[in-house]
């Protein structure tokens, strides 16, 4: 975290842990705006000449299609096509910003180096550079407009003014990210501290999870391919760019149409928190074989928590579905903000 960023937020009487996820004491209420600090999230710098070629190359997405006013989410996928990291991707300056939690990003900066060769690429630990934090709820988009000129109208749309960038992101709620230079972040959150209220970061999370986005942490990374995660039904990944690692395996995924499990949107009341990874177990299903894993999860402000699974088919649809065991707390499931894509038929 960017020292003045840091030493700010503290004078905020903000409670920052280990791994960067700041706390905020609680409030009676919080109104119709809230501030979220994202700091616990990781920034990858991808810039010189061939960055767009060399992105081109590794991710799920067509980099193509970024610009100052879009951005996208995307994913880094194994030879076997199994997601090692998700992110969201957005231009900055001279080339591109890659967001994504501290764990897979440290996977990501050891990986992609060792695919620049000769290009002109330089990869970099971006998180100190920036500031950036989540504006969120009915007055986010009243109050952010009174600082600014024009606001992304829909999500995955973007607006550049001066050095802050600021992402509309997906959700039944506006929610906006801001990322800019520590100062000038500082003046902007004081200004919104005004009318808006700071709450933890695991509020952007469970935003998140509610907008039916993936978030792949260290203990699902290389667990998933993007089918499983839903990451074609949010626009994370295209078929007609052309190769990356992982590509056929995606590419067949897709048109043979074999899919057999689905990330779906549920809560829990559990006497512990799930965790990214935790396994989940079909009721008729054998003790020591998982049914699915936990994507992520989040407190929920009306008692349990509220996570996103990958789950088998079959199961979910025949079964009651339970974390950690057969007997453990059984997941209600709830739609999600989009449709499940037809069923392909290969044999037509």
């Amino acid at each position: 975290m960017n020292s003045d960023w840091q030493d700010f937020l503290n004078s905020q009487a903000a409670r920052i842990d280990v791994d960067e996820r700041v706390q905020f004491p609680p409030v009676e209420t919080e109104g119709d705006c809230q501030l979220v600090d994202l700091s616990h999230l990781g920034l990858i710098s991808v810039t010189g000449g061939d960055s767009e070629l060399f992105l081109q190359g590794q991710t799920t997405n067509d980099v193509r299609n970024i610009g100052p006013e879009h951005f996208q989410i995307s994913a880094l996928c194994t030879p076997k096509g199994r997601m090692q990291a998700s992110f969201i991707a957005f231009h900055q300056q001279d080339g591109y910003l890659l967001q994504m939690p501290r764990a897979t990003q440290q996977t990501l900066l050891k990986r992609l180096p060792m695919f620049v060769l000769m290009s002109d690429v330089v990869i970099a630990d971006a998180s100190d550079r920036w500031a950036r934090f989540g504006v969120l709820g009915r007055s986010a988009e009243a109050l952010l407009g009174e600082l600014f000129g024009r606001l992304p109208e829909r999500p995955w749309k973007a607006v550049v003014e001066g050095r802050v960038t600021l992402l509309r992101h997906a959700g039944e709620r506006p929610r906006f990210e801001l990322i800019g230079p520590p100062q000038a972040m500082i003046e902007l959150w004081q200004r919104l501290a005004r009318s808006a209220t700071p709450v933890n970061s695991e509020r952007w999370a469970l935003e998140r999870i509610r907008a039916g986005i993936p978030t792949i942490h260290g203990a699902t990374s290389e667990a998933f391919l993007p089918q499983m995660a839903n990451m074609q039904l949010i626009d994370g990944v295209s078929f007609t760019k052309g190769c990356y690692t992982g590509q056929e395996v995606v590419a067949r995924t897709k048109y043979l149409g074999k899919v057999k499990r689905r990330m779906y949107l549920a809560t829990v009341d559990s006497d512990t928190p799930p965790q990214p990874g935790d396994e989940l177990f079909a009721e008729r299903s054998d003790s020591d074989r998982a049914s699915g894993r936990v994507v992520d999860a989040a407190p929920s402000p009306n008692g349990g928590y509220e996570l996103l699974a990958v789950v088998e088919i079959e199961r979910q649809e025949q079964e009651q579905i339970h974390l950690g065991s057969t007997t453990g707390a059984t997941l209600s499931f709830n739609p999600l903000p989009y449709p499940f894509e037809q069923e392909q038929n290969p044999n037509p």
